[in-house]
């Protein structure tokens, strides 16, 4: 094995989770607006949801196409222009007053999100040398965190100063087109190396396991997919709203409590990849969706204070399956770092997108508590995850 692939770059790693940082605020911004736009054009539930559809779906569908076009053919480039697509997609935004032009724009937004992410994670994968799940957990850290400051920023600026002060937002889209220029000459001389050495880009251990185990297991995976992130599009698209419906919390304020629950969710991400790497994949993914039930189940029925403290457990467990889950799933088929990386990209923001839209859906004909009650059990499905083999763990490599 060339010693060269086992060393971890750092500066690479820490690159790509700042641009995940500048990449998923600037995306963060789109829910976190809700509250504002919902008033201005005088929107449904229904019609919120409808914009969270195309926005995710945007962002998830082109991911798998992408990953799989890049497996084959890098391109070192394209995260700077994902980054351009998304400036574009703000300065609509800003200026967007008509439904129509505003799912326009979190539609391009989506566009650059989904050129982003397959091919981030890839680099990611190249730069962790053996340490593939703590690479995960770097580069989606920045990611998670900067969802985080979406709903804080709205507060502290677009809240007080209307939605033409997103324009404030594009020079982050420019810091990180600046950033990602930089990760792609270090990417472009890393092909260059490695095509003129004939060495493989990345390694892709076989895990030996027979095709339909692989293929119960990515079903499974999906399955899992479904629960996080319908559970997680009930909080980022709805949550301030039930907090305005049910405690009389200001829209502001509302925006606070959203931003302590992002928080969690970027606090819990660093764990996931690292535990994974020392214990197994198989057992984070298994407590991080599972362990959630008890506190999902408790949050419809208890008052502010205790709502509050609910939310911080939610996420910080919830936040530690995805880097698992990914790097799992580039272990379960090997040699197709891309395309995994966009077809859970892409589930991720695919399952979101339709679950605000139905969650959307049942609350215009229930009430928003109610969604908060059918959701609560959606972590139950995380006991599916004891089905799955060890692939990649430390247990699995000493046996």
């Amino acid at each position: 094995m060339n010693p060269a692939a086992e060393m971890t770059v750092y500066p690479i790693l820490f690159s790509l989770s700042l641009s995940h940082l500048l990449n998923d605020t600037l995306q963060s911004i789109i829910p976190a607006i809700y509250p504002i736009v919902k008033d201005n054009l005088n929107l449904s539930f229904t019609q919120i949801g409808i914009i969270t559809l195309v926005f995710q779906m945007s962002a998830s569908i082109m991911q798998p196409f992408v990953g799989l076009y890049t497996d084959k053919r890098p391109q070192p480039f394209s995260l700077a222009i994902g980054m351009t697509c998304t400036l574009a997609g703000l300065v609509f935004l800003s200026f967007s007053t008509h439904y129509g032009t505003l799912l326009f724009s979190v539609g391009l937004a989506g566009l650059g999100s989904a050129v982003f992410h397959p091919e981030a994670s890839r680099m990611a994968y190249v730069a962790a040398g053996g340490r593939r799940g703590l690479a995960q957990s770097i580069f989606q850290l920045g990611g998670n965190a900067g969802s985080s400051f979406g709903p804080l920023l709205a507060a502290l600026i677009i809240a007080p100063q209307g939605q033409l002060s997103i324009l404030w937002f594009t020079i982050l889209a420019m810091i990180a087109i600046a950033i990602l220029r930089k990760v792609g000459i270090w990417y472009k001389a890393h092909l260059t190396i490695a095509k003129k050495t004939n060495k493989p880009i990345y390694t892709a251990p076989d895990n030996g396991l027979p095709r339909s185990k692989v293929s119960l297991s990515v079903f499974i995976l999906i399955i899992l997919i479904f629960s996080k992130y319908f559970y997680l599009a009930s909080m980022t698209s709805y949550f301030t709203f039930y907090l305005i419906d049910k405690f009389g919390v200001s829209v502001q304020n509302s925006q606070i409590y959203l931003f302590l629950f992002l928080f969690a969710v970027a606090a819990g991400t660093l764990i996931g990849g690292p535990i994974g790497d020392r214990f197994g994949r198989k057992y984070v993914i298994w407590i991080s969706i599972l362990g959630v039930a008890p506190f999902s189940l408790a949050l419809p029925y208890v008052n502010l204070f205790w709502t509050t403290a609910l939310i911080f457990p939610i996420g910080f467990i919830l936040a530690s399956a995805f880097s698992a889950i990914l790097v799992y799933a580039q272990e379960l088929i090997p040699g197709k770092v891309g395309l995994v990386a966009g077809l859970f990209f892409g589930l991720a923001f695919g399952m979101g997108g339709i679950g605000s839209a139905l969650l959307g859906i049942l609350a215009d004909h229930t009430s928003i508590s109610y969604v908060y009650k059918v959701c609560a059990y959606l972590p139950l499905l995380g006991i599916l995850a004891w089905f799955l083999p060890n692939v990649g763990s430390a247990r699995q490599k000493t046996r």
